[in-house]
Parts: C-alpha cells; structure tokens; sequence
C-alpha cells in the first residue's frame, strides 16, 4: 500500500472541467437531425405533387362533364323545338281533317247486336235481384244509439 491509495480520489486525479457535449458529437446530431428534416419535406412535396395531380385530374373530368352537359342541354333544346313543330303540325292536321275522319268511321262501323243471354239450360236460369237492405230493416229492430239502453 501506498501514499496515493490513501489520497482522495480527487486529489489523485488531474481536475479537468466535465464536458457533457463535445463539438463532434453536437455536429453529428444537428446532421442527423437535418437529414431527417429533408426527409420530411421531400415526403411532404411528393404529397403536394399527388394532391396537385388528383386536383388537375379532378379538374379535367369535371370540364368533360360540364361539356358533356352543355352538348345533351344542345340536343334536348333542338328535340323540344322538332317536337312543339310536331304538335303544331299534327292539330293543324286534326283540324283540317277531323270531319274526314268522323265521316269514314261513322262508314265503316261495325254494329253488334246486344247481347242476349241464352237460358236454354236449368243452369242458365235468370235469377232475380237481390233484396240488399240494411240488417236492421231486414229483421225489425232500430239501431242502438244508447249503449247504456238495450230494446
């Protein structure tokens, strides 16, 4: 055993300031953390790239449509104008002809003689009409109007 054994452990040793941070190990971090962040804007800017392409896309589809729109309201405007032609051809043609028209078919009619029913057969009888009468009247007795009161 010697003298140093029994010194303090701070006394033996050279004082040296602590140094929690060296300046490799803080520029280490701040890289590592600068790759990260360039990391994130790149994923960042590629969201923004499909969001930009969806919303052009989106905005393509919808120009088709709104063409498509404009051309079927074309059509059915041109379809209405041929149909009131239409109409107005086919009254003017009623008018024209509908005394015509009476005329030939009041010509060609066809007449059918009533009907008769044949009641040759005991199955064909004629039968008389029903009697139909409210029940009351049927069997004699008036309505209730007082529950409390039975005749």
């Amino acid at each position: 055993m010697s003298i140093t054994d029994l010194l303090p452990a701070r006394i033996s040793r050279p004082a040296r300031p602590a140094r929690k941070h060296r300046a490799v190990d803080e520029v280490t971090r701040l890289r590592a953390l600068l790759d990260g962040a360039n990391a994130l804007i790149r994923g960042l800017q590629l969201q923004v790239a499909d969001r930009d392409a969806a919303l052009h896309e989106t905005r393509t589809m919808q120009a088709e449509a709104e063409e498509l729109v404009v051309k079927q309201q074309a059509d059915i405007d041109d379809l209405t104008a041929e149909r009131d032609q239409w109409m107005a051809e086919a009254l003017a043609l009623k008018a024209r002809f509908s005394a015509q028209l009476a005329v030939e078919a009041n010509t060609h009619r066809i007449d059918v003689p009533p009907m008769v029913r044949p009641i040759d057969g005991p199955e064909d009888e004629a039968t008389a009409p029903i009697d139909v009468q409210p029940l009351w009247d049927a069997l004699g007795i008036q309505p209730v109007t007082d529950p409390g009161r039975i005749t």
